[in-house]
C-alpha cells in the first residue's frame, strides 16, 4: 500500500512503517525506500545517514546517489528539509559511502558465519563446477570477486558461471559482485589474501546482496538513475550450448 504522510519528513520509523514510496529532498521524485537513504539529526545536532530506517526522530530523504547526497549538501537541503538549524559535514557524501561499505562487509561477515560463504579459487571454482553438472543441494548465489582481483582469475570463474545449465538443466541466477576490495573481505571473512568467494543461498547472503546493491546504485548513479554499464551487480544465467 502506498503511503506518503509527508513530502519533506517522515514522522519517524516507528509511526510510518507503512510507507513504501518517499520523496527525494533533492530531485522531488517520488521513490520506492529502497531506492533512498533516510537521514535523521543526531543528539548532537549533527545529520547523519540511517541505513537501517530504525532510528529516532523525523527522517528526511535522498536518492541513495553520492551526487544526489552532495548536491543536498551543497544547496542546503538538510537545512531546509529539517527546518532549523543543523550541522552538515561537508564530507556527508564520502562519509555515507563509507558507511555503506562497513554495512555490506558486517553483512557478509554474518553469512559467513551462518555458513553461506565459500571462499579460495579452487573451492569456488569446484563448487561452480559441480553446479555445472546439476542441481546443487545448496545452490552457488552468487560470485564475489575483489575490486582489486588479478583479471586473470576473474575471468576463469566468470567462465564457470556461463556454463551454469550446460548439462540442459535449468540455468540458476547466479550474481557477480566486485563491491568490496580484498581487505574489506578478508575483515568480513576474517582470513588474508581473500579474492574470490561463493555466496550460497541463503537469508543472510540475501541481506548481503541487497546491501551490495544499495551501494552499486550509490556509487553509479547518475541523474538519479542507476547506470547499467560495468554493473558491479550483474546477473549470469547462462545456458550452455
Amino acid at each position: 500500500m502506498l503511503a506518503i504522510a509527508d513530502p519533506e519528513l517522515d514522522d519517524g520509523p516507528r509511526t510510518n512503517r507503512s510507507a513504501t514510496m518517499r520523496m527525494c529532498a533533492v530531485s522531488r521524485d517520488v521513490r520506492p525506500i529502497d531506492q533512498l537513504i533516510r537521514f535523521v539529526v543526531a543528539p548532537s545536532g549533527e545529520v547523519i545517514p540511517d541505513l537501517k530506517r530504525k532510528l529516532p526522530g523525523r527522517g528526511l530523504w535522498v536518492s541513495a546517489s553520492r551526487q544526489a547526497v552532495a548536491e543536498a549538501v551543497r544547496r542546503h537541503h538538510f537545512i531546509k528539509g529539517f527546518k532549523r538549524d543543523v550541522r552538515v559535514a561537508a564530507t556527508l557524501a564520502t562519509d555515507t559511502e563509507a558507511l555503506l561499505e562497513r554495512f555490506a562487509v558486517e553483512a557478509l561477515g554474518v553469512t559467513a558465519k551462518a555458513g553461506q560463504v565459500i571462499s579460495g579459487f579452487t573451492k569456488v571454482a569446484d563448487a561452480l563446477e559441480r553446479q555445472a553438472q546439476g542441481p546443487a543441494k545448496v545452490p552457488v548465489r552468487a560470485l564475489i570477486h575483489a575490486s582489486d582481483g588479478a583479471a586473470d582469475g576473474i575471468r576463469k570463474l566468470d567462465a564457470l558461471v556461463g556454463q551454469n545449465g550446460r548439462n540442459g538443466g535449468k540455468p540458476a541466477e547466479i550474481l557477480i559482485v566486485n563491491v568490496l576490495t580484498s581487505e574489506q573481505l578478508d575483515l568480513a571473512l576474517g582470513r588474508s589474501n581473500v579474492i574470490h568467494a561463493a555466496l550460497l543461498a541463503g537469508p543472510a547472503s540475501d541481506t548481503f546482496l541487497s546491501r551490495s546493491q544499495l551501494l552499486v546504485r550509490y556509487r553509479m548513479a547518475d541523474d538519479d538513475r542507476t547506470a547499467a554499464k560495468n554493473l558491479p551487480i550483474q546477473t549470469r544465467a547462462v545456458t550452455h550450448d
